[in-house]
């Protein structure tokens, strides 16, 4: 088979639709719409650069009426139009097909399907090979010996083992399951009630539709035996609708398919007019004269840098002093240059400087190798004197005039800062730049980026280090490769920052740059550099404590169980209470064990048997041992006895700030045992902690940006809201309420927020579903603000894939779409909340900004320690306390105006416990 023909088909009408869906919005140089058209050219590229096949067609549909509209008249009729941006860009597809040389098939009367499966038909008749481009489950069909599937954006082959997992059946028998099962989306009707398990279930035992259809008035009487005999028609329709014609008359035959190079001068042509710089990089055609330069592809943050055209490499290594001054100087006259460190830890606090890479313009890069230890096949050769890079780049880090550019700038000025230099600025990050306008969209790091924006994947760590067991430090890395590795980053780095900045001023997200996310930068470099004091006596206490009543609680489950067994083992733990308890509610994972994770517990102890809710007691209190009364003792930095815990700027889709070695946003906040861990932060001697929190700093967004009136006055009169809202909804009043009733309201109040429902704001109040479906109708019903609110903020996100905050940080809702209804249902929750508790994330982040130019200035002996949702903690002298906290209290409630007005409440004490 190695010498026979290879047809490769790609499906490209499938193709655009994804590529449109999977990429952020982009435009060419004249302002159409390219997102599609890039990811199509940068697929095609790949195949013909890999050489994947002897034979390449693209294959298109040729209109939306077929013969099958002949059969059923219903067929795909209610398919929606094509988005307004994507129509653009069919023609164009068309276009960078012939640029490419690659013939572009397509034939009225039949869908692009058709051609592919009768193409795919030729070649197993001759003995070849094809593979087909898509991830249509249309399409798998067709996979057999010869023939297979390859998904275009996961890169991912689909071959009989895939379709199998899929559809339970094997390629040849997935008609039958389609046949059954429908497709409301192409209004093929199907059998109604059977799903695909079902359907694939009926395929194994009879065989295939004709056989299951000629059983059905045999089977065993139920809903779906009269489905079957009812709709027999329908399934048989189907059966005709979704399976592939193989014999189309061919427009060209398989010899015209023969891969042949693109004519260089046409296809450059096409890419400049584009815009699509990169790909002009790819396929080598920079050597071509250009034509009058096109204009960087724009829009909204994706596309390709201004001259990113130029190659990856190679890259210099700078051993002297002379090198690395005229690159200064480089950097100098350009104004702005990208910088990269390598070090010998993640933990950038304490990481030594192994080299350091600059770039001043696309394709100019060098790496400074300053501890490499080198080995006896690869010596490390020249280096230069840290110290002396050192004092040589000073001036140019801090030259207000020339422009630091950092994928992840906390890190390198962490790195930096042990190294001996404080002052670097101004900066640009390009991880920043990217999720001020993406976040939720994809990831942040920048290999991602780079593959998404520049179409280029850059060396891998694991690369240059190994992985696993066979990993090496980097200072053991031979320069030559450490070269190629870190001066490519620099280089990325910097092409990035030219493509990502046009993209906030197109999404409306250069405020949330350059007033929140950017000047945060050094503000939480400072915060981690400080790091807040631990008692490490009072954690060994409370190990200690937490280890002696789990053994008691341990003692207690088992005599529960009526056995010994491994609390730890979610294996053992699942045949106590399934196999032996007999308790209900049990599911078997793949692995046949049983489920025991903490919502299957949940659900158990919320319907009143102790056995589970022992176990979450247990498993709560070893998760406070281990990650805080344990690992907080290990972190503490024995000179200081401070813990130092790093904050995440980009991981999360609103904006929060999430924090890591220590992780503490976790602490339980109204247990007594979270409570016990806060003591153990502690100020130093002469000093005290002040904590500073924003009062439902959600729920008051919620009634501005709602508009709900009874809410707004409520928080400007200082009312207790949650006795307003229990006065409104049950209709009592204010004074003299029953403690119950108010929590009742408080439930709803802040479920509300997080589109709790009925089933699960019962669990929590130990109500039934219907009753407290009753309170949320009601809430709706003296609230109607909220439910508009709401509903807005799902067609939002089902319009545009993305909700905002009040300060317009696009908040990116992955599953808005999504078929599963859970699924949905849970993207559609975030949509709720994201713009509340993304506001609330962008306020703290003012505030933070602004506490961190006026804390200098105000004379007092304070500092900023922690962010944790809404809270600041400080540390104060004990006696400039109350002075701190007038001017934090000030500066927090001033961070931002709404309707309603913000609200900060201040505590002091000895511990973070006694100040919260």
């Amino acid at each position: 088979m190695s010498d026979a023909p290879h047809l490769v088909l790609v499906d490209g009408s499938g193709f655009i639709f994804r590529a449109f869906h999977a990429l952020p919005p982009m435009s060419s140089p004249d302002g159409t719409p390219v997102n599609a058209v890039f990811g199509f050219t940068n697929m095609l590229a790949r195949l013909l650069r890999e050489h994947v096949g002897s034979h390449l067609a693209v294959i298109f549909d040729a209109g939306r009426k077929t013969f099958r509209n002949e059969i059923d008249p219903r067929y795909k009729a209610n398919r929606p139009e094509p988005p307004e941006d994507l129509i653009p860009q069919f023609a164009l597809i068309r276009e960078a097909t012939a640029a490419f040389g690659v013939p572009g098939i397509e034939l009225a009367g039949w869908e692009a399907d058709d051609l592919i499966a009768s193409y795919a038909a030729v070649m197993e008749k001759e003995g070849g090979r094809c593979t087909i481009v898509s991830s249509d489950k249309d399409l798998m069909q067709l996979i057999g010996p010869q023939v297979e599937m390859l998904d275009p954006i996961k890169q991912k082959p689909i071959r009989e083992e895939e379709v199998l997992a899929k559809f339970g059946v094997t390629p040849g028998k997935v008609v039958d399951v389609q046949a059954l099962m429908g497709d409301p989306t192409d209004n093929v009707p199907g059998v109604p009630g059977i799903g695909p398990k079902g359907a694939a279930q009926l395929v194994a035992e009879y065989g295939d539709l004709d056989a299951i259809l000629a059983a059905a008035p045999t089977m065993k009487p139920s809903k779906r035996q009269q489905a079957l005999i009812e709709h027999a028609g329908d399934a048989r329709l189907s059966l005709r609708l979704v399976t592939l014609v193989r014999d189309v008359p061919l427009p060209e035959p398989v010899e015209a398919l023969a891969v042949r190079a693109p004519d260089p001068a046409a296809l450059f042509g096409w890419l400049q007019r584009m815009g699509f710089h990169s790909v002009i990089q790819r396929m080598g055609l920079t050597g071509i004269p250009a034509p009058v330069p096109a204009a960087p592809v724009s829009g909204d943050g994706a596309g390709d840098a201004p001259g990113d055209a130029a190659t990856f490499g190679p890259y210099e290594t700078i051993t002297t002093l002379d090198a690395l001054d005229r690159w200064i100087e480089a950097a100098g006259r350009a104004g702005r240059f990208a910088l990269d460190t390598e070090t010998d830890s993640l933990d950038a606090r304490v990481a030594t400087l192994v080299g350091l890479s600059l770039a001043t313009a696309p394709g100019k890069a060098a790496y400074v190798p300053l501890r490499h230890e080198g080995t006896l096949e690869h010596p490390a050769g020249r280096q230069l004197d840290p110290a002396q890079v050192l004092d040589r780049l000073k001036p140019l880090l801090a030259d207000e005039s020339v422009l630091k550019i950092f994928q992840n700038a906390k890190y390198d000025l962490l790195v930096f800062a042990h190294a001996g230099i404080e002052t670097i600025a101004p900066i640009d990050d390009t991880m920043l730049l990217s999720y001020a306008q993406s976040a939720g969209e994809h990831g942040q790091g920048m290999d991602e980026l780079s593959e998404l924006h520049l179409g280029h994947k850059p060396i891998s760590y694991g690369e240059v280090t190994g992985t696993g067991r066979n990993r090496i430090p980097f200072a053991q890395v031979p320069v030559d490769r450490a070269t190629d590795y870190a001066a490519e980053d620099a280089d990325v780095t910097l092409r990035l920052r030219d493509v990502l900045l046009p993209g906030l001023r197109a999404r409306k997200s250069v405020a949330v740059y350059e007033m929140l996310e950017r000047p945060l930068v050094p503000v939480l470099a400072a915060m981690e550099q400080i790091g807040i004091k631990v008692d490490g006596v009072e954690l060994r206490r409370l190990s200690a404590d937490f280890a002696a009543r789990m053994g008691e609680m341990e003692i207690a489950i088992h005599t529960l169980a009526g056995r010994s067994f491994n609390l730890g083992s979610p294996k053992q733990l699942g045949e106590i209470l399934f196999d032996e308890m007999s308790l209900p509610g049990g599911k078997r994972g793949k692995t046949g064990a049983w489920g025991t994770d903490s919502s299957v517990l949940q659900e158990l102890a919320d319907a009143g048997h102790e056995l589970p809710a022992r176990i979450l007691e247990w498993r709560q209190l070893a998760k406070l041992k281990s990650t805080y009364a344990d690992a907080l003792v290990e972190q503490m930095d024995p000179k200081t006895g401070r813990v130092h815990t790093s904050f995440q700027m980009a991981a999360t889709t609103t904006g929060r700030l999430s924090s890591n070695d220590p992780n503490l946003q976790n602490i339980p906040i109204r247990t007594e045992e979270g409570g016990r861990i806060r003591r153990a932060f502690i100020a130093e001697a002469g000093y005290v902690l002040l904590s500073a929190d924003y009062s439902q700093i959600e729920l008051r967004l919620l009634a501005d940006v709602a508009q709900i009136p009874q809410l707004r006055e409520a928080f400007a009169l200082g009312q207790d809201i949650h006795a307003r809202t229990a006065s409104e909804v049950f209709g009592i009043p204010i004074e003299g309420m029953d403690p119950l009733i108010r929590r009742r309201a408080k439930a709803i109040n802040f479920g509300i927020i997080y589109g709790i429902s009925a089933f699960g704001l019962g669990r929590q109040l130990g109500i039934p579903a219907g009753e407290a479906r009753r309170y949320i109708d009601t809430y709706f019903a003296r609230y109607p603000g909220i439910r508009e609110y709401m509903e807005r903020k799902r067609e939002e996100a089902r319009a545009q894939g993305y909700v905002t905050t009040p300060f317009g940080r696009r908040c990116y809702v992955p599953g808005i779409r999504e078929k599963n209804s859970a699924r949905r249902a849970y993207a559609e929750r975030q949509a709720i909340n994201a713009p509340l508790q993304g506001g609330a994330a962008d306020v703290i982040k003012r505030a933070m900004v602004r506490l961190a130019h006026v804390l200098p200035e105000s004379g007092l002996d304070a500092r900023m320690l922690l962010q944790v949702h809404d809270e600041l903690l400080f540390e104060v002298r004990e006696d400039q306390a109350d002075a701190l906290g007038t001017l934090v209290k000030a500066e927090m409630e001033g961070a931002a105006s709404f309707a309603v007005k913000l609200e900060v409440e201040t505590g002091i004490g000895a511990n973070w416990a006694e100040a919260h």
